[in-house]
């Protein structure tokens, strides 16, 4: 089984534990869990923590895959949250309405709280395989999901006058690449502690790269709405760095990525993973699409 195939189907499994299978359970809000976790994207956070897995041997795979679809539920819930009038209010998603525009708010809500828990749900569903490896992923995931480090917190920065930048980017973009990492090592029963700057530098370049994708692209080319940052007034590195300072900064953090990767087994194969999300994340920008240069 290909990877991208491993992670889908273990999404899926857990989806339709939360749907009910066959049980009588509200039929819109099933329908909106799916809706909200499939199509899914490029799935990097769940790549990512596979493919950490895979380097350290992943001698327990139906703990990597629960973590991996936890893992993605988290960020989807987070996704159908961000949307909502009371943040974003983002009418677009991954090239299609909105959770809230497709369901209505408050089915919006549900959903993502309803998927949040089920993550915790599918972890814990693996106690019995390795309890200590299953506490240790509901733990790092807990920390990276809300206060005072995780993607809650993230989110928390943004009602405040004053903005602690590194705060900000580390829990809101970084909380759940450092997720990906420690929860693929633990897994597979190694340390989390090594693979914190690995996650760490990820989360900086994917939101280097998500501010200069904001900035230089246009609604269609992203599938959800451009600007959001001048919009809302977010502290971005474009503003901070331009955007060819912007860009020679994501390819820093992406270099120290790959030096900080631990020793493990798949660590060559792990080093190439990163290269190949460093190429893709780069953006090609026309002449035309850089403003103010």
């Amino acid at each position: 089984m290909g990877l991208n195939t491993r992670i889908e189907a273990a999404i899926a499994e857990a989806v339709a534990v939360g749907q009910g299978k066959g049980r009588a359970t509200p039929p819109r809000l099933a329908s909106a869990l799916q809706y909200a976790t499939a199509p899914g994207g490029a799935r990097i956070r769940p790549t990512i923590l596979m493919s950490v897995a895979m380097a350290c041997g992943d001698d327990q795979p139906k703990i990597a895959n629960a973590a991996a679809s936890a893992l993605e539920m988290i960020h989807c819930a987070s996704l159908v949250h961000d949307d909502l009038p009371c943040f974003d209010d983002a009418d677009v998603r991954r090239g299609k309405p909105s959770v809230h525009k497709a369901y209505s708010e408050p089915l919006a809500v549900l959903a993502g709280d309803s998927l949040i828990v089920l993550a915790f749900e599918t972890l814990a569903r693996q106690s019995g395989l390795a309890p200590e490896r299953v506490a240790q992923l509901i733990i790092t995931l807990a920390q990276r999901t809300g206060m005072p480090g995780g993607i809650c917190a993230g989110q928390g920065w943004e009602s405040e006058t004053e903005v602690d930048l590194s705060a900000y980017h580390q829990a809101k973009t970084g909380a759940l690449f450092i997720a990906a990492t420690q929860m693929g090592a633990i897994a597979a029963g190694q340390e989390a502690e090594p693979w914190f700057e690995l996650g760490d530098r990820i989360g900086e370049a994917f939101q280097v790269a998500d501010d200069l994708r904001d900035a230089l692209y246009d609604a269609d080319t992203l599938g959800k709405p451009a600007g959001q940052d001048d919009l809302h007034g977010r502290p971005n590195a474009v503003t901070l760095l331009g955007v060819q300072g912007a860009i020679s900064r994501l390819k820093d953090i992406l270099g120290g990525a790959i030096a900080s990767i631990p020793s493990c087994p798949g660590e060559a194969q792990l080093a190439e993973m990163v290269r190949m999300y460093a190429e893709r994340l780069t953006p090609v920008v026309a002449p035309s699409r850089v403003p103010g240069e």
